[in-house]
């Protein structure tokens, strides 16, 4: 099957783990491709969040407050080559960045195996799948995985990640 990770990844200052050249979420994302063989899409917003955490929160926020669907970079043009797609984020407050939501709404998931994933210091999933279940009416959304963004190099994080890919 014919599988593509759909991701949202943030470097610079990070909670619990400081200053990163590489986001959690980046990190799981490629774990996945390893396990998979998947293709990756990074959602990545015109208009990047501050490099400070705090600051991040609060335009994380704002987005989600006003149901705000930021400008990215590139889109997907369609998912309908995929059999399975996974799609994973950080948790800001309870869900998956807008950036995410920004390509989700563009995308028809009908028949696809949907298999959320998330990076956080203690919110696991959130509501992430949840909304995904309203957003991918169509898809068949799985049960998620959920990794504590300190452990994402963690043997037993990969451990998780191949079992949870099967």
């Amino acid at each position: 099957m014919k599988s593509l990770v759909i991701y949202f990844s943030r470097c610079d200052e990070n909670y619990a783990v400081g200053n990163i050249t590489k986001g959690n979420t980046e990190i799981v994302a490629e774990l996945i491709q390893k396990e998979t063989g998947a293709d990756l899409f990074k959602c990545v917003g015109v208009i990047p969040y501050s490099k400070n955490y705090s600051k991040c929160c609060d335009e994380a926020k704002v987005y989600q407050k006003q149901n705000v669907r930021p400008e990215l970079v590139k889109y997907l043009d369609n998912v309908s080559s995929y059999d399975v797609i996974y799609i994973g984020g950080p948790v800001y407050w309870g869900e998956y960045p807008y950036e995410i939501y920004s390509e989700l709404d563009r995308l028809d998931f009908k028949g696809k195996i949907i298999k959320p994933f998330t990076t956080h210091e203690g919110s696991g999933l959130g509501n992430c799948v949840s909304v995904l279940k309203k957003k991918c009416v169509d898809g068949n959304v799985m049960p998620g995985l959920a990794i504590q963004g300190r452990k994402d190099k963690d043997l037993s994080t990969i451990i998780k990640v191949k079992e949870w890919v099967k």
